[in-house]
């Protein structure tokens, strides 16, 4: 008898209803605009805080590059900045605070902000608030992450967390990805995923389809958008999967670093 097999994970996100990359790309794009007032609340509540844990262990994951006075940092599909915001207090940590006006020409080039980009206006609003608030040396720009408005070889390090499941097309995230990341620079790619195996994973699938649709629509007022979470995280990639992609687009050293018994997923690489 032949086991049955995995079926090959498809190109990108793909919300119901839309049946090609420009319509799934539009509905992402409308379901987070809707959502981003209580996209932070929803975010602590529903992962009980954790999720600050996780950006904070892929910031210092980092700090190799984030120490380096010259490198020049990108976090893609940023929401409303906390990853962002997790890297620039790694890098303050290591190098200290910026001085904007210094008044002997340093002997190590200024450093640039950290670049949050996302193609929701609404969460860029919110994120730049934070960081004015928080004084964070960051800077926030619209960007699609399928066609990023930056040279090729700009960045030393790219990350993103929790939006790269939302990309209608993931093979062609990558490619841009590496097109922008300089020889050397680094990727990391922060996801939940569906534990393939261990006592947690009927209670993660039961959470997921169940309790979270229902405490996130009822508070966020959209039903949809926290439908389709659970949903996308099913169709998602596997690790070994996503590693396969990774490979292809030009990306070597994959490392893998899971959380949560297995359902947040810190993909590490390096573009070759």
């Amino acid at each position: 008898m032949i086991a049955a097999q995995k079926p090959a994970p498809l190109p990108g996100t793909r919300p119901s209803g839309t049946t090609d990359e420009r319509e799934a790309s539009a509905r992402v794009r409308e379901m987070f605009a809707r959502i981003a007032p209580r996209y932070d609340f929803l975010n602590h509540l529903l992962s009980f805080s954790l999720d600050r844990m996780w950006r904070r262990h892929t910031a210092a994951i980092f700090r190799h590059i984030l120490q380096r006075p010259e490198a020049r940092v990108l976090d893609l599909c940023c929401g409303t900045g906390d990853l962002a915001f997790a890297l620039d207090r790694v890098r303050a940590a290591a190098l200290g605070p910026p001085d904007p006006q210094p008044e002997v020409p340093a002997i190590v080039p200024r450093r640039a902000p950290i670049v949050g980009s996302d193609f929701v206006e609404g969460m860029l609003t919110r994120a730049r608030a934070k960081a004015t608030a928080a004084h964070h040396d960051t800077l926030f720009t619209a960007a699609d992450a399928l066609n990023l408005p930056f040279a090729d070889a700009s960045f030393d390090l790219l990350t993103t967390a929790f939006g790269f499941r939302n990309l209608a097309n993931y093979e062609l995230g990558l490619v841009e990805f590496a097109r922008v990341l300089r020889r050397g620079g680094e990727l990391g790619i922060l996801e939940f995923t569906e534990p393939e195996s261990g006592p947690m994973v009927g209670l993660f699938r039961f959470y997921f389809k169940n309790i979270l649709p229902r405490i996130g629509g009822a508070i966020s007022g959209d039903k949809e958008a926290y439908a389709y979470l659970p949903g996308s995280v099913s169709k998602f990639p596997s690790p070994a999967e996503l590693t396969a992609l990774m490979q292809r687009a030009g990306f070597s050293e994959v490392r893998i670093f899971s959380w949560n018994f297995g359902s947040v997923v810190l993909h590490s690489a390096r573009r070759s």
